[in-house]
């Protein structure tokens, strides 16, 4: 598989605003409250992510297949040249979707294998939300999915290859597919700030654990 996004991207104006740096900051955030001391970045991007976490005294080890962004290690989430439990928190943010579906449980199982403790995903999400904010009542803000709508089919325009709650890959059979390799999904959410972007907090299940189910 060739590449799909050209590093310029990483750091233009369309891809760089407000909603995107929303998510950089879940990221960041979500990855220091498991208090690591060393992290696998799964898809470097423009590195920011990897930035902030080494500034935080944390070991980072970035990979990625585009070697022109220069990561750690070059190689595919399917095939990680990386020892077993090397990594207290593997992070793989909006990486996933752009394999073919039918490789995310070869994925999926890597990132289980590397990890110790933790991982912490997200993955586009399509089903239609809606925003609003109650001032009156405090800076609460409300999130609400669309309970009604139709799944749309999904078109591979050179870069996602599936998305959650496109047609044939429904939330539950998302998950069904990380919970087989060996996790539990602790929590997921989509932030406010970018409902486009759905985060999975996983714990890794212990070899026993995993035998019973």
């Amino acid at each position: 598989m060739g590449t799909q996004v050209d590093k310029s991207i990483y750091v233009g104006p369309v891809y760089i605003n407000p909603e995107r740096f929303a998510s950089y900051a879940y990221q960041i955030r979500e990855v220091l409250a498991l208090g690591p001391k060393n992290v696998l970045e799964i898809g470097i991007g423009n590195g920011l992510v990897s930035y902030m976490l080494r500034k935080a005294g944390i070991d980072v080890t970035t990979l990625d297949f585009d070697e022109s962004l220069e990561p750690d290690e070059v190689a595919s989430v399917t095939h990680m040249p990386l020892p077993d439990e090397e990594f207290d928190v593997v992070a793989c943010f909006e990486v996933l979707e752009h394999i073919p579906y039918g490789t995310v449980p070869g994925a999926l199982s890597e990132i289980q294998r590397v990890c110790k403790k933790h991982a912490v995903l997200s993955l586009p999400d399509a089903r239609p939300t809606v925003r609003f904010r109650v001032p009156r009542i405090g800076p609460r803000k409300f999130l609400i999915e669309l309970p009604f709508w139709t799944m749309r089919e999904h078109r591979f325009h050179g870069e996602h290859h599936w998305e959650i709650n496109k047609k044939g890959y429904p939330l539950h059979q998302v998950v069904a597919a990380i919970e087989y390799v060996g996790f539990t999904v602790q929590k997921t959410w989509r932030p406010w700030e970018m409902p486009r972007h759905r985060f999975f907090l996983l714990h890794k299940l212990d070899r026993g654990a995993m035998h019973d189910c």
